[in-house]
């Protein structure tokens, strides 16, 4: 074999020729074994792409309803997986033998199970936001170190997966629409549907509607319109320096305390604004949207639509990215790829900058004044939810 079909072959067989530490299961080329941390809406969606795009064996489940390990165990077909039950059960699963955890559980209980999953040597698929506060995101960075290099650690951004956002990322950072002046930034969507029933203990329909809670979420600008703000730190390369903000509760007062809506006004490096604006109440108009608008043009994205670029250098892009689904099939792949390969990913730190971008919104917004970067880094936020089921 000359020397150039041997790198071809080696390519191609490359993820079944691994070092001796990275090897799972009883031989190199063995199906990579997981557990499930959080088995509702999304545990299933996201345990299903593993099936079907990896041949992941799912072996363990952990959520605090049966009912909810019950469903997944019938819409996945599972046979037989451990079943972890309560709040705490999720110890027991990192703790069983299994290759990694998928955790997508309420965002106020990530920081505890993604630290216990890296301390029992597993690999971590999380769910965004990594956390609700200042005191959990610190507590991911500092996990997702302790992982560099040892095992994968990757947050579930499906902006960052999808071809369309990276070319017109790697454009902007290029100069194709010259020197960044300001933002429009937005989520705008209707209302997640209610899971508790009437007559349910308050602790259970508190944590079955943990979407509306402000505790458990982190509230909607950063428990779901992070994701916008996510991609204006990535166009932006940077983090904002303050903000100022405001909203309330005024369409949707009927299940939990989570706002329904946010105004925020952010301050990026070389005084560029950002206009950011989100709700969760909305009927017959929905949209997500990362426009920057520079000296030489527009970037105007939008995830599940159209991303291009217009003015001096156009780019025609694609006139509908299909982020939701293409983006979560694409990240599963990747770290499940690179866990047979030894070639470990950690998104760790600029999933942590944009869940702390989210939290100065909320912090500027609650407070109705302008809080900068230093001050709510400096406060140790940590929010308290006092849940015993």
């Amino acid at each position: 074999m000359n020397h150039q079909a041997r790198r071809e072959f080696l390519g191609a067989a490359g993820l079944l020729i691994l070092k001796p530490e990275t090897a799972f299961g009883t031989q190199a080329n063995s199906a990579i074994e997981i557990g499930i941390v959080g088995c509702g809406g999304r545990g299933v969606y996201i345990g299903g792409f593993f099936q079907e795009y990896t041949g992941a064996r799912i072996v363990a489940l952990h959520d605090p309803f049966a009912d909810r390990l019950e469903n997944i165990q019938q819409k996945l077909k599972l046979s037989g997986p451990r079943l972890y039950r309560g709040l705490e059960g999720y110890r027991d699963l990192v703790a069983s033998r299994l290759d990694a955890v998928v955790i997508e559980s309420p965002p106020y209980f990530h920081p505890e199970q993604a630290e216990a999953a890296v301390a029992a040597g597993k690999h971590v698929f999380l769910a965004k936001p990594v956390a609700v506060d200042v005191s959990g995101c610190l507590r991911i960075l500092e996990a997702g170190r302790r992982a560099r290099g040892k095992l994968s650690f990757l947050v579930d951004f499906q902006t960052r997966a999808q071809p369309a956002f990276q070319e017109a990322a790697r454009r902007v950072h290029e100069g194709a629409i010259g020197t960044l002046v300001m933002g429009h930034v937005y989520y705008h969507t209707g209302r997640l549907r209610q899971q508790s029933k009437p007559g349910m203990p308050p602790a259970e329909a508190r944590l079955r509607d943990w979407v509306f809670d402000k505790v458990l979420s982190g509230d909607i600008i950063v428990e779901q319109h992070i994701h916008v703000l996510d991609v204006a730190n990535w166009y932006t390369r940077a983090h904002p320096l303050r903000a100022f903000g405001t909203g309330g509760r005024k369409a949707r007062t009927d299940v939990g305390d989570c706002w329904d809506h946010f105004l925020v006004q952010y301050w990026y490096p070389d005084d560029v604004k950002v206009d950011f604006s989100s709700n969760q109440f909305l009927k017959g108009f929905h949209d997500m949207c990362i426009r920057f608008y520079g000296t030489a043009g527009t970037v105007d994205s939008h995830y599940g639509g159209h991303v291009r670029i217009t003015g001096d250098n156009p780019w025609p892009g694609v006139e509908k990215d299909d982020t939701f689904r293409e983006g979560a099939i694409a990240n599963v792949k990747r770290f499940v790829e690179s866990l047979r390969s030894g070639n470990y990913l950690n998104n760790v730190e600029e999933s942590v900058e944009s869940n702390l971008t989210s939290i100065l919104g909320r912090m500027a917004a609650y407070q109705e004044r302008v809080v900068t970067w230093e001050e709510m880094m400096r406060s140790g936020e940590k929010l308290e939810a006092r849940l015993k089921l």
